[in-house]
């Protein structure tokens, strides 16, 4: 894909030229690579693609996660999606800020959700779905999240984290999303299981988002010689596609037979929910790096 190759008489002379470039460090890609803005991609498993499938990995990285769509764009080179499944804010900073350097020029994270025990407040009240009342562990894990979410911890590690980022990426633009409705809310004044569920499950969802909007703001405005840092919130685009949505869901709510476990899979984006995610990030010029 390089340019044409211009003959001339005296290949001598191309040689020194070729000699005086790589002397001085000139790149010899072609032009639209080195114009490419290099992405990489942090987080847990809705950065990783989980969800989606088919899986690269035992971090459930996908084809089809927003950061993979984002590369099949000209403007976009995805160097690595460093994102994988379970992991807390802390993760991120301790095993995959390593691939960020002065080079990167784009980073997005989705980050938080594991600080609050996602999974087990899914494993513990999840049942509330089919009718029955959730025992003593969902509350437990409601109120364990509740805490840090209110209490300002969830709020210290996130903005811990991107200040990381922005530590180990000092040239380039973050890009910090929020989490969808996993469920979408419903009308209040209902009083069966799955119901106060999915209240639990609004608010947990509300608070999430708010806190990580409050600590991408705080880095933002920390000091004008760090990098930018834009929240993204995804929660109004699905809408009506949530886990029980009867026509489009977005979230996975694959059912198990008997004694089977749960599938690992439930309560994340599919790939219709990964290319919305793609689509909020480009609408609001996560993408476009000046």
């Amino acid at each position: 894909m390089g340019n044409p190759v211009v003959r001339r008489r005296h290949s001598a002379f191309v040689a020194g030229l070729a000699a005086l470039a790589m002397a001085a460090g000139v790149a010899t890609a072609p032009a639209e690579a080195a114009d490419k803005t290099r992405y990489i991609a942090l987080g847990d498993s809705f950065a990783a693609g989980q969800g989606a499938g088919p899986y690269l990995d035992d971090c459930f990285r996908s084809d089809n996660a927003y950061s993979e769509l984002a590369d099949e764009s000209k403007a976009i080179k995805l160097v690595v999606n460093a994102a994988c499944s379970g992991k807390t804010t802390q993760d991120v900073v301790s095993d995959q800020l390593r691939q960020l350097n002065k080079s990167t020029e784009l980073v997005t994270i989705t980050a938080g959700g594991n600080n609050i025990g996602f999974g087990a407040i899914i494993t513990a009240c999840g049942v509330a779905l089919a009718g029955a009342t959730p025992g003593e562990a969902c509350n437990t894990a409601i109120t364990g999240a509740m805490t840090k979410l209110q209490g300002g911890q969830l709020y210290s590690e996130l903005l811990s984290m991107i200040r990381g980022v922005q530590a180990a990426a000092p040239n380039a633009k973050i890009v910090v999303t929020g989490y969808p409705y996993l469920l979408d809310p419903i009308e209040a004044g209902r009083t069966d299981p799955a119901a106060q569920f999915i209240y639990q499950a609004t608010q947990l969802s509300d608070l999430l988002n708010g806190n990580i909007l409050a600590a991408a703001a705080a880095a933002n405005a920390a000091t004008k010689e760090d990098p930018d840092v834009q929240f993204v919130d995804v929660r109004s685009a699905f809408l009506g596609h949530g886990a029980l949505s009867p026509t489009d869901p977005w979230i996975n709510l694959i059912p198990s037979g008997p004694g089977e476990p749960v599938n690992p899979d439930n309560f994340h984006p599919n790939e219709d929910g990964y290319e919305a995610y793609f689509k909020v990030l480009r609408a609001a010029g996560a993408y476009s790096v000046s």
